[in-house]
This record gives C-alpha cells, structure tokens and sequence, in this order.
C-alpha cells in the first residue's frame, strides 16, 4: 500500500499556466506576462511578497483552482485499492485553515542551511526564502500544532531515516484507523510539508 502525494506547490503552478488565469493576470500585471505568453514566476513573486494586497488577490483567484485540483486528484485515488493514505504536501495548510480536514499533522523539520540550499536550487535569492516564511505561522507555531515531527536532512545514508520516519508516522497512523477507511496526512513544517488521509 502507498500515498497519493497531493502537492499545492505544484498545483498552483499549473493553475497560473491556464489561459483564464493568465488573462487576469494580464489585466492586473501586463509586466508579469512573458513574451511566449507564459507567467513570468519572479515578477509575481516580486509583487505578493512585497504587496500584501497583491498577494491576497492572487490567493484569491489560485486557492479555488487548487483546491479543485485537490479534490479531483482524490475521487481518482478513491479507486485506487493500493492508496492508504492522502498526503497533502501544502505550505499554507495552517493560514487557508485546511488543517481541520487532516486527521493528523506532520511538521518536516530542515535546518536553515538546508532550506536555503534548497530555494538556491529554485534559482532564487537566499533573502527570498526569509521574506516568504514570513508570510506563514511562524515554524515554533507550525511545530507546536503538528501531532508528529520529521526530521529531515540531506545526503546518504541520512535520507533512509527520513524515510524510516515517515513509514513509522504512516503505521501509527493507519493502525488507529478502521480497515476500510483512508487517512488524510498533511505534512507542514520548515519546509512547508502538509499529508492528509481522507475516508
């Protein structure tokens, strides 16, 4: 039996590529646009980080799209016999309060060299990952509210005992669970994980 990984990143990323959602965004920000028509992903960046209007209008427009992507991705894996568990990989699980429909929260903890290595690799500014994180519940908060920590970490052999984390969190939480029925995992943390098992 595995997951189904529900990643919001990676939604909302294909929601801006929608001709619907880029003709909005054309009207608001012309500058945002690329020659090819595509979004240009730093100019938004630049706008919501730095306008908390901006960014509660965008919010606004990609939260229903993704949520539709969430909810559609589900009723698939509903007939998937080898699924026991939804994993909602979502960074703002707590502030869009999606918390409430996950039977239990896993917080992934990474250390501030490793996360900043990790957005270098995204191509953006190291400031970027501090401006970002402060538009979440602060990582104490997000800890503090999670039933379970995993501590994540890079390299070999470190990455088997991430995973030997994560299968002891997964059996914990199906044990407690009737036999017919799936759990939602959200993982949330210094990474912005979110898993959820749904019934």
């Amino acid at each position: 039996a595995g997951c189904r990984v529900i990643d919001a990143d990676r939604d909302a990323k294909a929601a801006l590529q929608l001709p619907e959602v880029r003709s909005v965004i054309r009207t608001w920000w012309p500058d945002a646009i690329n020659p090819d028509a595509s979004i240009s992903r730093p100019v938004i960046a630049r706008r919501v980080f730095n306008n908390p209007i901006d960014r509660q209008r965008l919010e606004a427009l990609l939260h229903p799209i993704v949520a539709q992507l969430r909810d559609e991705q589900m009723a698939t894996a509903a007939h998937d016999l080898s699924i026991c568990a939804y994993v909602w990989d979502t960074p703002l699980l707590f502030e869009t309060r999606l918390d409430r429909q996950c039977d239990r929260i896993v917080f992934v903890d990474a250390p501030i060299s490793l996360r900043q290595q990790r957005v270098e690799n995204r191509g953006w500014d190291p400031a970027q990952l501090v401006l970002r994180e402060k538009f979440q519940l602060p990582l104490d908060k997000k800890r503090s509210l999670a039933h379970d920590i995993v501590r994540n970490t890079a390299g070999s052999p470190l990455v088997e005992e991430v995973r030997r984390q994560i299968r002891q969190v997964l059996a914990h939480v199906l044990s407690a669970q009737p036999r017919d029925s799936r759990r939602m995992l959200p993982a949330n943390g210094s990474e912005d994980r979110s898993p959820p098992t749904n019934p």
